[in-house]
């Protein structure tokens, strides 16, 4: 089943992320669900990388992802905006948060999350729910339970 994603307000924002594979299947994520991207960088790789190309075959397409210099600059852009932190240092499962449809969700680098100052600056702080002793998901699966939640929530009514 389809839907008209065209006024979708949702965000998902990278910071600085490092495995081509996963930023790849997150674009392809996006593009199917008609969220916007948006990637903090730098990149801990190009996007020229034969890794990063033969995941995101055809999906890339640069207007429907804001790239931002750094984490300054996307959190100037963003002071009257509510953006949600995806961290498994978090207190708050995803599936007890109310989802709004322009938020912007943020999740860290697949080898470090996000800096202190980050979390510091976040008030919203979510987290997936898993089994005891074990890390964390892959990034591309987090972005795709979170963005799908979040849709639930705020257009598939």
């Amino acid at each position: 089943m389809t839907h008209n994603l065209a006024n979708l307000g949702p965000k998902i924002a990278l910071f600085e992320p490092d495995i081509p594979q996963n930023t790849a299947a997150i674009i392809r994520t996006c593009a199917c669900l008609g969220a916007k991207l948006e990637i903090i960088e730098p990149c801990g790789f190009l996007l020229s990388d034969k890794r990063f190309k033969r995941v995101v075959m055809d999906y890339m397409c640069e207007k429907d992802i804001n790239f931002y210099q750094s984490a300054d600059i996307f959190f100037e852009t963003k002071k009257n905006e509510r953006i949600i932190l995806m961290t498994t240092k978090a207190t708050i499962a995803y599936t007890e948060f109310k989802f709004e449809k322009n938020d912007t969700i943020l999740f860290g680098r697949e080898s470090a999350g996000v800096p202190s100052k980050v979390h510091k600056i976040i008030s919203n702080k979510l987290k997936i729910p898993m089994k005891n002793n074990k890390r964390s998901l892959n990034l591309a699966s987090s972005v795709a339970i979170i963005l799908s939640e979040c849709l639930k929530q705020t257009t598939w009514t």
